[in-house]
């Protein structure tokens, strides 16, 4: 009987694992674009992805940069929010995407930084509340994608999507990355539906300021 139990515990666990990754990936697939077709937006939204020993951006975070480029230099959109960590002095995710950024020939004057960027739900909530906004092109790798589409749209941005996947990434890493999303996907879904739990918060920053 407690054998019975347990295994009818694992089937539920992974039936909704699986579930919470299918309402995702349906809902996003319709938003999802290729970088040359998809609808202007003002902002691109671009989320932190870890950063290397010596503070610069890891592989995927620099393609996710890149990509975003991209789309400024191909006038989708007028700024880029680059979110991400900053709760330590030696660990400036938003920063060192900013000087790769410049590296690439982006503008200093067309990106912004959310330094609370501390997860996907911190990323797409601050978007709204604190930089004002309520439409972007959302930047990030297609195994992330479709949680960050969720979320942002669930959370006051009408996000839609481009996948920042600019070259083929360790076998190693797409099991490890590819599994966490299944749990981090099931979390959204109830932080998004349930609990919504408050991110760190501060005096608004709109990036389009409303003329006088």
């Amino acid at each position: 009987m407690l054998v019975k139990l347990l295994l009818l515990l694992i089937g539920l666990t992974l039936l909704t694992i699986l579930a919470a990754r299918l309402t995702t990936g349906l809902y996003a697939r319709p938003k999802t674009y290729p970088l040359a077709e998809v609808p202007p937006r003002r902002v691109a939204i671009v989320f932190g992805a870890g950063l290397r020993r010596d503070g610069t951006p890891t592989p995927i975070l620099r393609d996710r940069v890149s990509t975003a480029a991209e789309l400024y230099f191909a006038g989708k959109v007028e700024k880029l929010l680059l979110s991400g960590d900053n709760r330590f002095v030696d660990y400036n995710e938003p920063e060192a995407m900013r000087q790769y950024a410049l590296s690439l020939g982006v503008p200093n004057e067309a990106l912004v930084l959310d330094y609370a960027g501390r997860r996907t739900y911190d990323t797409c909530y601050r978007a709204a509340a604190i930089f004002g906004v309520t439409e972007a092109i959302l930047v990030t790798q297609a195994f992330h994608l479709p949680r960050a589409i969720y979320l942002c749209n669930h959370l006051g941005v009408e996000g839609v999507g481009v996948e920042a996947d600019q070259r083929l990434y360790r076998r190693s890493s797409m099991f490890y990355w590819n599994l966490r999303e299944y749990l981090a996907t099931v979390n959204a879904l109830w932080e998004v539906h349930i609990s919504r739990p408050l991110p760190v918060l501060g005096k608004p920053e709109p990036i389009f300021p409303e003329e006088p």
